[in-house]
């Protein structure tokens, strides 16, 4: 019943930009973790970034830190991932996930560590 769905991937050059949206639906609970993880060939899937949605707190993993940025629209139930500066390093599938009902009646820590539900994924590719 839940259905994560994340969209805004694409073919970028070193440096540039992209933007990655992700909606999440089929839940009740306003107490998530929301985050955005990524997996390239023949390498495992590695966490980008968090959110808790209950105080707006976020988590960036090292080689992301300064150039990326999650936020979340909460009337739309989204959450996006603003990429700049990107690095043909930063070339994977992104995947947008949620913990969906996990946390109702009770907050989720301020760093989050479970998701439950995924998204089908969006590839980003980024050229010397």
């Amino acid at each position: 019943q839940v259905q994560v769905v994340e969209s805004g991937g694409g073919s970028v050059q070193a440096g540039g930009s992209l933007r990655l949206s992700c909606v999440a639906s089929g839940y009740t609970s306003r107490n998530n973790c929301m985050g955005w993880f990524r997996q390239a060939p023949g390498k495992e899937r590695e966490g980008v970034a968090t959110m808790n949605t209950v105080d707006g707190s976020t988590h960036y993993a090292d080689p992301v830190k300064g150039r990326f940025t999650i936020f979340q629209d909460s009337a739309k139930n989204a959450v996006y991932l603003q990429m700049n500066s990107l690095k043909p390093e930063d070339t994977a599938m992104y995947y947008c996930a949620t913990d969906g009902d996990h946390y109702s009646g009770s907050a989720p820590p301020r760093m989050c560590g479970y998701f439950g539900y995924w998204g089908q994924g969006t590839q980003v590719t980024v050229s010397s």
